[in-house]
């Protein structure tokens, strides 16, 4: 029985491969009138509308994600169009057009590696408006007068005002602004409770409206220290200047904790405040990382002024038993040599910290080289807008011929003053704004002769940008104007020896171009150029933005002049003249200037590199 079995069973199947074997050809051909031809992409999908609409679109559409699909049967596709359709739609809406029409088409492939090709046309209208916008405000800030201002600056600012086209990007953009400058000031809990978009597509109009619940204003209260290992809270409060009792200001904490990283004690910083304590009495938590104690650098670098540069610098941020830290800096280069060590103490109640310096410097001044040394002590403040300083100083000077082996030694002693005055709109790439330097000094020479003299040098730089004030975007394409100017004068009797360090010399990437690093100077009667009493520096820059389909880029282009002159007589001031054109980049580590500039006393060519802004 069970071979009987066995025999009918295998009769059943051949039988079944049989009949399968008769299907197979009715079935492939079935299979192929409704499947494209392997290897063929589904579809090509070309879209016709405006050019932001069809990038959105290209972008975004999910129908996007089937192109490539080698087995979609039509039945399928058809559904994919339909809820393209849809999709489209949607996507359209949030470019602020809510009555676009969607022609969707399934046309014949007009290329060999796609099955069928599909159309979408949309024809647009006149976008949605913003009739009229209501902006609320909630809790403290709506009656509290000393929060009029800021309720003032949210609304002159707000972005999406009524008369301007509306889409979603706009709509969450405004919203985010007006949040912000609620959260930054005073209401750090703020919140928006209600937002509404009233969009009525046959008019093409839409009205807004945004309720801001401010939520308690707040005023900061103790310092709340984490971190510290070998520095202690006090210098945390010292280096951070935040004034209990003040109101919050989120920028006012930026600057504290920016303060705390250039300071050199700590290699990271964050300030924030505590929203879960008293409003009355926030506590600031400041959450630090303290530097290492001790850090060499080794630099490299180069400029057109001076060649190739070397240099190692070691700091140590806290001397045993003196607790100031130090840094000691050795660099060479073509034109300068140098080694010098600074001392600088924590700052005080006031934030004015002591500081002493030892220098050893030997460079080319002219025509000569000088050999000097130099002892500076005093005090010094720098804040986000102004640096003071006052100080003595002892200068001396060994100044020889570079073709003679003779030098002539002159020193001097003084009691200085230096002021800077910064109002840029952004460092450290300003488009705008100015500032200015002022240095004073007074003392008297060393030696067999003690004459008493005067010293005075003022800086200014500024920035005016082009075009019409109330078209910001043509501003920008516009480009700016860029004046800097420095005056200099050291007073004293005819004849009177003075350290070469405390006169003047022009010439060089920051000063004349076209003309080589401090070679502007007095011309002496064997043809020799030395250091001078007076000295005037003057530049104006043309600085044009570079565009790349029509979309700024990195790159700025530069037209300039310059002109400088020295002498020790004001009557024999004679300026040297510099023409030429450049490029700026603002390179992630500040701006790269690159200049060709052309001396006009001199007859040549010189190209002019460096990099970084300071003032």
């Amino acid at each position: 029985m069970k071979w009987l079995a066995v025999m009918l069973l295998l009769a059943c199947t051949a039988a079944s491969a049989q009949g399968l074997m008769a299907d197979a050809p009715a079935n492939a051909a079935a299979a192929s009138q409704s499947l494209p031809d392997a290897g063929k992409a589904a579809f090509v999908l070309d879209i016709i509308a405006p050019d932001e609409i069809k990038q959105t679109l290209e972008r975004h559409l999910d129908l996007q994600r089937y192109r490539t699909l080698t087995d979609l049967t039509d039945e399928e596709l058809d559904r994919l169009l339909d809820q393209a359709r849809l999709d489209a739609r949607n996507l359209i809406a949030t470019l602020g057009y809510f009555s676009p029409v969607i022609d969707i088409e399934r046309l014949p492939p007009g290329d060999a590696a796609a099955s069928q090709r599909v159309s979408i046309k949309v024809t647009v209208g006149a976008p949605v408006q913003v009739s009229e916008v209501q902006l609320r405000f909630v809790g403290p800030i709506a009656t509290d007068l000393q929060a009029a201002e800021q309720r003032q600056l949210i609304q002159e600012s707000w972005s999406l005002s009524a008369g301007s086209r509306f889409t979603q990007a706009r709509w969450s953009d405004a919203k985010q602004q007006a949040l912000r400058q609620l959260t930054t000031r005073r209401y750090p809990a703020g919140s928006v409770t209600q937002t509404l978009a009233d969009i009525d597509p046959v008019t093409r109009q839409v009205r807004l409206e945004l309720t801001l619940e401010s939520g308690p204003a707040y005023q900061l209260g103790e310092l709340v220290v984490t971190g510290l290992g070998r520095f202690d809270a006090d210098l945390v409060r010292r280096l951070a200047r935040i004034p209990v009792g003040a109101d919050y200001d989120q920028a006012a904490l930026v600057q504290a904790q920016q303060r705390l990283t250039e300071s050199g004690f700590f290699s990271s910083a964050f300030v924030s405040i505590d929203t879960r304590t008293d409003p009355q009495a926030a506590r600031v938590l400041v959450a630090l990382r303290e530097a290492k104690l001790q850090k060499i650098v080794v630099g490299v670098g180069a400029s057109t002024d001076s060649g190739a540069r070397v240099s190692v610098e070691h700091l140590h941020n806290q001397l045993p038993w003196l607790g100031w830290n130090a840094t000691s800096k050795l660099s060479v280069d073509r034109e300068t040599q140098y080694i010098g060590t600074s001392l600088t103490a924590p700052p005080d109640e006031r934030g004015w910290r002591w500081n002493t310096l030892a220098l050893l410097l030997n460079q080319t001044s002219g025509s000569f080289d000088v050999a000097s040394q130099r002892l500076r002590a005093g005090a010094s403040k720098e804040t986000e807008r102004i640096d003071r300083s006052y100080y003595l100083q002892f200068d001396r000077a060994d100044s020889a011929a570079t073709d003679l082996t003779e030098f002539e030694r002159t020193e001097s002693i003084t009691a200085n003053y230096s002021f800077t005055l910064r109002s840029f709109n952004a460092m450290p790439f300003p488009t705008g704004g100015w500032a200015w330097g002022l240095e004073l000094g007074g003392g008297t020479t060393l030696g067999s002769e003690n004459v008493p003299f005067g010293r005075v040098l003022t800086r200014w730089q500024n920035f005016w940008q082009l075009g019409s004030s109330s078209q910001a975007p043509t501003n920008r394409h516009a480009g700016r104007l860029s004046l800097r100017g420095q005056v200099g004068a050291v007073v004293a009797k005819d004849g009177a020896s003075l350290p070469a360090t405390q006169l003047f010399l022009a010439g060089g990437d920051n000063s004349v171009r076209g003309y080589s690093l401090r070679s502007i100077g007095t011309d002496l009667k064997d043809g020799q150029v030395s250091a001078g009493r007076y000295m005037v520096v003057g530049s104006l820059e043309w600085q044009h933005p570079i565009t790349r389909n029509g979309v700024l880029t990195e790159w700025e282009s530069v037209l300039f002049v310059d002109a400088g002159a020295v002498a020790d007589r004001p009557a024999d001031l004679q300026a040297k003249v510099g023409v030429g054109a450049g490029a700026r980049w603002k390179s992630p580590v500040g701006p790269l200037q690159i200049d060709l500039a052309y001396g006009v006393d001199d007859r040549k060519w010189r190209l002019h590199m460096n990099l970084g802004f300071s003032f």
